[in-house]
């Protein structure tokens, strides 16, 4: 009878793939103690007479309801409703779950500043070392913070990606009346980038964004377009007279891939050759570091139609094909795996917080949120399913914020306790 049925070890051996993976068990208070710390440093925005509620419990409700899935103040609210019972057990609370509107009055006077400062140290915890990894820079509009009754624009954030360990490493608001060229300096400023490979798009290929680069001792990799016109056509005029010559006597590396999946087949082909190929550049020396020009070509063949894509790339590292490939590839990263991810999953761009500070430091709430479900790994599901468990099963919300929120100090400390 048993006969093409699955038996039911075999059933038991699926369902436990899913299953988060046995873990030693840590106590949530000495989650909360970690978080709190990391957090400390924010000063509180309201008067003394009004606190009914301490700021420590406001932050750590506010962090765990958008990991879980908040969108929003009533959201936050609701999560904590739902769970004080379990919060009781770690927080003060002195009266009850804060209201919605005290959430949003909070975050709207809370420095961003502040906050952005307490981020960047958390994070600088969980990174290892930066030598080779490719930090991809790129803007991202939140559009749904607009406020047509401040004349206020949407806001516009750039964010720092670290491609192999999948964190925002940091985020930098772009002046009203202004744009990334004049951000980008200054988030490169906050950042350890030491080694590191740094990819922006065609708006950040800045002279001065490349000498920053390389006073940090790290490595770039720029998109050239248009906005570049005497440099980028010179690069395109060359670029087709040597592919015509097939680069006959050039000193070039090449490197082709082909990718299939999603009813698409994308081929890449990589040329790369060293500035003294090209001759005399125009103005190179105001490209401080420049050792190599590179061609990409992008071929999509889906079902009903195929297109070609040519794009050309200035970078400090040295000509090799393959390696620079895959630098470009991981710029792609931060597109897919953080800007797509925080529009779909986390809903960040119909999200209508839109009043003083609230959506920049609601912003950064989603990074974190970000930051923490990635770096959980022992439950192999999508940040969706991560995020939902983490609404459902406080077990797992532990173990997820252990993976972040758990530095030497509190350890050792909880070592000595048990001895």
């Amino acid at each position: 009878m048993s006969e093409g049925f699955e038996t039911q070890s075999e059933q038991a051996k699926k369902s436990n793939r899913h299953q988060p993976k046995p873990k030693e068990a840590i106590s949530i208070e000495v989650v909360q103690q970690s978080l709190v710390k990391n957090f400390s440093d924010i000063r509180d925005p309201r008067v003394e007479r009004t606190k009914k509620h301490q700021l420590t419990d406001i932050l750590v409700i506010a962090i765990l309801a958008v990991i879980a899935g908040a969108q929003g103040w009533e959201d936050i609210e609701n999560y904590g409703i739902s769970k004080q019972q379990w919060l009781e057990e770690f927080l003060a609370l002195p009266n009850g779950i804060p209201s919605d509107d005290t959430f949003r009055r909070v975050f709207e006077f809370i420095n961003p500043e502040e906050l952005n400062r307490c981020f960047l140290k958390w994070v600088e915890t969980l990174m290892t070392k930066m030598g080779g990894e490719v930090i991809p820079i790129d803007g991202k509009t939140i559009r749904g913070s607009y406020d047509r009754n401040q004349r206020k624009s949407a806001l516009h954030m750039i964010s720092a990606w670290a491609s192999e360990q999948n964190l925002v490493l940091a985020q930098m608001k772009v002046e009203d009346k202004s744009n990334e060229i004049t951000a980008i300096p200054a988030l490169l400023e906050l950042l350890d980038i030491t080694g590191a490979i740094i990819t922006i798009d065609a708006m950040g290929t800045q002279t001065e964004i490349a000498q920053k680069i390389i006073e940090k001792k790290a490595d770039y990799v720029l998109a050239l377009k248009a906005n570049h016109p005497t440099l980028y056509h010179q690069v395109k005029t060359w670029f087709e007279q040597a592919s015509a010559q097939n680069f006959q006597g050039i000193d070039v590396s090449y490197d082709q891939r082909i990718e299939k999946g999603h009813y698409r087949t994308e081929i890449r082909q990589v040329w790369s050759v060293p500035v003294s190929a090209i001759g005399e550049l125009y103005q190179p020396r105001l490209w401080v570091g420049i050792q190599s020009v590179v061609m990409v070509v992008r071929v999509r063949r889906l079902w009903n139609h195929t297109t070609r894509d040519v794009q050309f790339y200035l970078t400090s590292l040295h000509s090799d094909a393959l390696f620079l490939g895959r630098a470009i590839r991981k710029h792609w990263g931060i597109e897919n795996q953080a800007h797509w991810t925080l529009d779909c999953t986390f809903a960040e761009d119909s999200c209508r917080i839109r009043s003083f500070h609230s959506p920049r430091n609601f912003s950064l709430l989603r990074r974190i949120a970000l930051n923490v479900l990635n770096r959980e790994q022992t439950y192999q599901r999508s940040l969706r399913q991560k995020m939902k468990r983490t609404a459902m099963d406080n077990d797992y919300m532990i173990r997820v914020l252990s993976s972040c929120f758990i530095d030497s100090t509190l350890n050792s400390s909880k070592s000595l306790c048990q001895a």
